[in-house]
């Protein structure tokens, strides 16, 4: 095995650690409201994207969309979303939350509180480097299909790489209109619109490339 065999194996590891936690806190958070963390999953998207079509949220959860018409099936039981006419093709269905969806995914909003004290211990340039690097892996997973599009800074016609080169904000928001950090780089945005497949490259070559930082 080489070095970096070997650092990617370690690396790897601390994540799933970490993703096993969050899945574990996810089980018996979901447990408590009995519903399964799928069904967890399902109402939080549909809070935090809106109405979704079936294909969609399955595509979003990364489950068959047998398994999500399921997923659909028993929450309706529970009176927690509903399936109403999509208004903009009177064909198709879509799914959306009741009250009661909606008060069940807010109460999950919240990351656990040990994951949170976990992330304290980071001081601020920490954070910021671990905002790049989640960006872009999540970026390279996207791109390879491994994952649905993800609402990325990088990704998004309003970002601007280093338009203050040399400054501690050195990216800018034209939704917004104010420049930022790596520190407030967003792995979900509800202001996204895709930058286009052009422009969207262009941003990720300027963005990533490491001499722009200096």
């Amino acid at each position: 095995m080489t070095q970096d065999q070997a650092d990617l194996r370690q690396i790897t590891f601390g994540l799933s650690r970490i993703a096993a936690f969050i899945r574990s806190t996810q089980w018996r958070a979901a447990e408590a409201l009995g519903l399964t963390p799928t069904q967890i999953d399902a109402l939080t998207l549909l809070r935090q994207r809106g109405s979704s079509r079936l294909l969609m949220l399955a595509n979003r959860l990364g489950v068959t969309q047998a398994t999500t018409s399921d997923v659909v099936a028993a929450l309706q039981r529970k009176d927690m979303v509903r399936k109403e006419t999509d208004p903009t093709d009177g064909r198709a269905v879509v799914i959306s939350l009741t009250a009661l969806g909606d008060d069940r995914a807010a109460q999950q909003e919240a990351p656990p509180q040990a994951l949170t004290d976990a992330l304290s211990v980071l001081d601020a340039g920490e954070h910021a480097v671990l905002r790049r690097s989640l960006v872009k892996m999540i970026r390279e997973l996207q791109v390879s299909g491994a994952i649905e599009p993800q609402r990325l800074c990088v990704t998004c016609r309003y970002f601007r790489p280093y338009a203050h080169p040399g400054s501690a904000q050195p990216h800018h928001c034209q939704f917004v209109d104010a420049a930022f950090g790596d520190t407030a780089l967003r792995t979900d945005c509800d202001d996204h619109e895709d930058a286009g497949d052009g422009e969207r490259e262009r941003q990720w070559r300027r963005f990533s490339d490491a001499s722009q930082a200096e």
